[in-house]
Protein backbone atom coordinates (compact mmCIF):
# COMPACT_ATOMS: atom_id res chain seq x y z
CA UNK A 1 0.00 0.00 0.00
CA UNK A 2 2.85 2.44 0.74
CA UNK A 3 4.11 2.13 -2.85
CA UNK A 4 0.61 2.90 -4.14
CA UNK A 5 0.14 5.70 -1.63
CA UNK A 6 3.51 7.29 -2.34
CA UNK A 7 3.67 6.96 -6.10
CA UNK A 8 0.23 5.94 -7.31
CA UNK A 9 -2.68 8.05 -8.47
CA UNK A 10 -5.20 7.01 -5.78
CA UNK A 11 -6.06 9.61 -3.14
CA UNK A 12 -5.62 7.67 0.12
CA UNK A 13 -4.86 10.11 2.94
CA UNK A 14 -3.00 8.73 5.94
CA UNK A 15 -4.93 10.26 8.83
CA UNK A 16 -3.36 10.38 12.28
CA UNK A 17 -4.80 8.69 15.39
CA UNK A 18 -7.33 11.52 15.67
CA UNK A 19 -8.43 11.10 12.06
CA UNK A 20 -6.68 14.28 10.88
CA UNK A 21 -4.13 15.45 8.34
CA UNK A 22 -2.34 18.80 8.45
CA UNK A 23 -3.41 21.35 5.86
CA UNK A 24 -1.16 24.21 4.77
CA UNK A 25 -2.88 27.10 2.97
CA UNK A 26 -0.98 29.46 0.70
CA UNK A 27 -2.02 32.43 -1.39
CA UNK A 28 -2.25 31.29 -5.01
CA UNK A 29 -0.99 34.64 -6.35
CA UNK A 30 1.86 35.42 -3.93
CA UNK A 31 2.85 32.03 -2.53
CA UNK A 32 2.65 33.42 1.02
CA UNK A 33 1.72 30.92 3.73
CA UNK A 34 -1.66 32.03 5.05
CA UNK A 35 -2.54 29.46 7.67
CA UNK A 36 -2.17 25.89 8.91
CA UNK A 37 -5.19 23.86 9.98
CA UNK A 38 -6.37 20.25 10.11
CA UNK A 39 -8.72 18.22 7.94
CA UNK A 40 -10.59 15.01 8.55
CA UNK A 41 -12.03 12.92 5.72
CA UNK A 42 -15.28 14.90 5.74
CA UNK A 43 -13.47 18.26 5.56
CA UNK A 44 -11.29 17.08 2.68
CA UNK A 45 -14.34 15.77 0.80
CA UNK A 46 -16.20 19.06 1.36
CA UNK A 47 -13.20 21.05 0.15
CA UNK A 48 -12.95 18.95 -3.01
CA UNK A 49 -16.71 19.17 -3.66
CA UNK A 50 -17.08 22.94 -3.09
CA UNK A 51 -13.58 24.29 -3.83
CA UNK A 52 -13.90 26.27 -0.60
CA UNK A 53 -11.46 25.44 2.19
CA UNK A 54 -13.14 23.43 4.92
CA UNK A 55 -11.32 22.15 7.99
CA UNK A 56 -11.92 20.23 11.18
CA UNK A 57 -11.74 22.54 14.19
CA UNK A 58 -10.12 20.67 17.06
CA UNK A 59 -11.26 23.30 19.57
CA UNK A 60 -14.89 23.27 18.36
CA UNK A 61 -14.93 19.54 17.61
CA UNK A 62 -16.68 20.05 14.28
CA UNK A 63 -16.26 20.96 10.62
CA UNK A 64 -15.41 24.58 9.99
CA UNK A 65 -15.58 26.27 6.61
CA UNK A 66 -13.06 29.11 6.52
CA UNK A 67 -15.08 32.30 6.42
CA UNK A 68 -18.33 30.84 7.74
CA UNK A 69 -18.65 33.72 10.22
CA UNK A 70 -16.26 36.34 8.83
CA UNK A 71 -17.13 35.92 5.17
CA UNK A 72 -13.41 35.56 4.38
CA UNK A 73 -13.68 32.38 2.34
CA UNK A 74 -10.64 30.64 0.88
CA UNK A 75 -11.40 29.68 -2.72
CA UNK A 76 -9.29 26.66 -3.60
CA UNK A 77 -7.46 26.89 -6.94
CA UNK A 78 -5.34 23.80 -6.46
CA UNK A 79 -5.04 21.05 -3.85
CA UNK A 80 -1.99 18.84 -3.47
CA UNK A 81 -1.09 16.06 -1.09
CA UNK A 82 2.44 15.17 0.00
CA UNK A 83 4.26 11.94 -0.88
CA UNK A 84 2.99 9.84 2.03
CA UNK A 85 -0.43 11.53 1.99
CA UNK A 86 -0.42 12.86 5.53
CA UNK A 87 -0.39 16.58 4.67
CA UNK A 88 -2.46 18.66 2.27
CA UNK A 89 -1.44 21.89 0.53
CA UNK A 90 -4.23 24.22 -0.57
CA UNK A 91 -3.41 27.03 -2.98
CA UNK A 92 -6.18 29.55 -2.49
CA UNK A 93 -7.54 32.94 -3.42
CA UNK A 94 -8.45 34.56 -0.10
CA UNK A 95 -11.47 36.85 -0.02
CA UNK A 96 -10.17 38.64 3.07
CA UNK A 97 -7.70 38.21 5.93
CA UNK A 98 -6.72 34.63 6.68
CA UNK A 99 -6.09 35.20 10.38
CA UNK A 100 -8.77 35.65 13.02
CA UNK A 101 -6.74 38.66 14.25
CA UNK A 102 -7.46 40.47 10.99
CA UNK A 103 -3.94 39.97 9.64
CA UNK A 104 -3.59 38.81 6.02
CA UNK A 105 -1.67 35.72 7.21
CA UNK A 106 -1.54 33.86 10.50
CA UNK A 107 2.26 34.07 10.11
CA UNK A 108 2.55 37.82 10.69
CA UNK A 109 5.34 37.64 13.30
CA UNK A 110 8.97 36.70 12.82
CA UNK A 111 11.14 35.10 15.50
CA UNK A 112 14.26 37.17 16.20
CA UNK A 113 17.21 34.76 16.15
CA UNK A 114 19.21 37.00 18.47
CA UNK A 115 16.83 37.23 21.36
CA UNK A 116 13.83 35.05 20.69
CA UNK A 117 11.50 38.04 20.62
CA UNK A 118 8.73 38.30 18.06
CA UNK A 119 8.99 40.95 15.38
CA UNK A 120 5.81 42.07 13.65
CA UNK A 121 6.06 41.62 9.87
CA UNK A 122 5.14 44.55 7.69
Amino acid sequence: MDQDREQGSLLAPKYDANGLVTAVVTDHATGDVLMVAHMNAEALAATIATREATFFSRSRGRLWKKGETSGHIMRVVEARIDCDQDAVWLRCVPTGPACHTGEPSCFYREIDFHGGALIRRK
